[in-house]
């Protein structure tokens, strides 16, 4: 089946339909008008399978797709990819039916993906001896153990909290080490074919120093997030990521969607240091502003213009946004911005809340819809696989 010849088609189709069903269904449950068979908090399994589903099949598809390019293999495909795909869509069946068949059997079923990823991932990079991307495998297992943290919680306390930050935190790290190389490398590139001018700056020390702040914050961030200390990190390192971002020349990509989209995505990574910021010195904490700037605007904004890209690219079609795919980075946007809005003291509160949902859902139909036919359709004779 084609859909299983690459990873980039399995994992990227999944995330997609998975993210507008899950939020589809979160939204009436929030609402309190249908209630799901969880042996969990509610807003527990919501926070978790948007960080261990939909992230994760994301950066999986990610992964499997880009490992190739890094070391010249073949890529994960048939019976293999398969397994990873059960692996996967067993965890979310598990996790969404905990109350029927126990939190035991849900977090064995939950926690089978993950590593298997890890473990294909590493014997394709330990076979090419490519030792560049090890730390890759370092940080896909602190996610692992994030995984594990969230059900040792579940299972002690009945609540979930610092397994979900640190899951959390781990792909926002990733995208400060991964989007940083990706998205002034894809700027340059663009901006040198069609715009000649002043182009991203060069990956130096700067970036380096900014990265260690991040990564300094987010721990503080995971461990206390209220502390005056994480404070003073996460709004350091919101600043120090702004300037980053300034340096990449986003600016001159106004006419490329697929290339500005990139830049869009990323600012919410320091927006969401700000957040956490403020929300640990102001005098009553700003309750989820941080996380979901980084997960609805960081996350789903990032996961999709790079899952986007991506097809296109190894589906042999040109680089370019069609009015569609325009749309559906624009209702993310406004799922990031509805969503970071209810976070604060409103009578609206409701109403952003149902309009973040409904825009999230709909972009990613919308994207499953435009992309999934590429995905499922016939290789092309002649493929150039870009991302």
């Amino acid at each position: 089946m084609t859909v299983f010849s690459y990873g980039f088609r399995t994992f990227f189709l999944a995330a997609g339909g998975f993210a507008a069903l899950a939020i589809l269904l979160w939204l009436p449950v929030f609402l309190g008008h249908v209630s799901l068979p969880l042996a969990m908090a509610a807003r527990d399994w919501h926070a978790h399978e948007m960080i261990f589903g939909y992230a994760a099949a994301a950066i999986a598809g990610f992964l499997l797709t880009a490992i190739p390019n890094w070391t010249g293999r073949k890529p994960v495909a048939g019976r293999p990819l398969m397994l990873l795909a059960a692996a996967w869509f067993a965890g979310r069946v598990g996790m969404a039916i905990s109350e029927l068949i126990g939190l035991y059997a849900a977090m064995a079923l939950d926690l089978l993906f993950l590593p298997m990823v890890a473990l294909v991932a590493g014997r394709e990079i330990v076979a090419s001896g490519n030792r560049r991307n090890f730390k890759l495998l370092v940080i896909l297992g602190v996610l692992i153990a994030a995984n594990i943290q969230f059900h040792v919680e579940v299972l002690r306390e009945g609540v979930a909290d610092v397994g979900l930050r640190l899951g959390l935190a781990v792909v926002i790290a990733l995208i400060v080490l991964i989007g940083g190389r990706i998205v002034p490398n894809f700027t340059r590139n663009a901006l040198m074919r069609e715009a000649p001018g002043r182009l991203p700056q060069p990956f130096n020390r700067f970036d380096i120093a900014c990265i260690a702040v991040s990564v300094a914050a987010l721990a503080c961030w995971v461990a206390e997030p209220d502390w005056r200390v994480t404070a003073g990190l996460a709004i350091a390192a919101g600043l120090v990521q702004l300037v980053r971002l300034a340096r990449w020349a986003g600016d001159r990509t106004r006419g490329d969607w697929l290339v500005l989209v990139l830049h869009l995505a990323y600012a919410f990574v320091p927006t969401g240091f700000l957040l956490a910021g403020a929300s640990a010195l102001a005098a009553a904490p700003i309750t989820g502003a941080a996380a979901h700037a980084w997960g609805v605007g960081g996350i789903g904004l990032m996961t999709l213009a790079v899952m986007t890209r991506a097809t296109l690219g190894h589906t042999g079609r040109a680089l370019a946004a069609s009015h569609g795919t325009v749309l559906v980075y624009v209702l993310v946007l406004v799922a990031a911005l509805a969503r970071i809005a209810a976070s604060f003291p409103s009578s609206l509160v409701v109403e952003l809340l149902q309009l973040a949902g409904i825009a999230w859902s709909v972009a990613f139909a919308g994207f499953a819809g435009i992309y999934g036919p590429m995905m499922v359709g016939k290789i092309p004779r002649v493929s150039s696989p870009r991302c």
